[in-house]
């Protein structure tokens, strides 16, 4: 999205405004003011996605953007999201760790922020299929990528499972003392988090090899 002044400034904000987001939720001050900033870095992250859905959709587009199908669009910006939330969540993992992780007030504003932001990506989902309805259909190409793409989130979901299934069948119960309810049902979610993650990854992969 280059080669227009307004379009330009709204691209740079939109990247402003996402680093502002995952600085306050994996680096910045503890507290501000009395208050946890993390659903402040939610809301900024989910604007920040929703803003380059806007610019995507509203903005002047140049003769290589007309290439690119909503799918893709979909495919670039949910893998950002996504990965902003899985560096989130990797970087708050130790808060999860330990016996007394699930009475830690910080380990469960941080499960808190995750299932918000799960939820909040669901609706922007909801939201990006509704804002190209009507415009642009998906056609065999689109049907084609995403069921491989599915395929590449399915793997890594399957995996994820298997380890963790894996690991705590097969391992020493002294070895297992890291292992409480409430760090289990936060691997859960990331295994599927790292699934969607993928699977974003490899529909853009797919998008642009398909263009080659």
């Amino acid at each position: 999205m280059t080669g227009h002044p307004g379009r330009t400034i709204g691209r740079y904000g939109v990247m402003l405004v996402a680093g502002a987001a995952l600085w306050l939720l994996m680096a910045g001050p503890r507290t501000v003011l009395g208050f946890d900033p993390g659903p402040l870095g939610m809301v900024l992250l989910v604007a920040s996605a929703w803003g380059a859905l806007y610019l995507v959709q509203f903005s002047a587009r140049d003769e290589g953007e007309h290439a690119i199908s909503p799918g893709e669009w979909r495919a670039r910006i949910g893998f950002a999201f996504m990965l902003g939330a899985v560096a989130y969540f990797v970087a708050k993992l130790d808060l999860f760790a330990g016996p007394g992780a699930v009475d830690s007030a910080d380990a469960r504003a941080v499960a808190r922020n995750l299932v918000m932001l799960g939820i909040a990506w669901a609706v922007l989902g909801q939201a990006m299929a509704s804002r190209w309805k009507g415009r642009i259909q998906e056609d065999e190409r689109d049907r084609e990528i995403a069921r491989q793409a599915g395929h590449w989130g399915h793997g890594v979901l399957v995996i994820g499972l298997i380890g963790l299934a894996v690991t705590l069948g097969f391992s020493p119960a002294h070895r297992l003392q890291w292992a409480s309810h409430f760090l289990l049902a936060n691997l859960l979610v990331l295994v599927l988090m790292l699934g969607w993650l993928c699977e974003y990854a490899a529909t853009a992969v797919y998008y642009w090899r398909d263009r080659r």
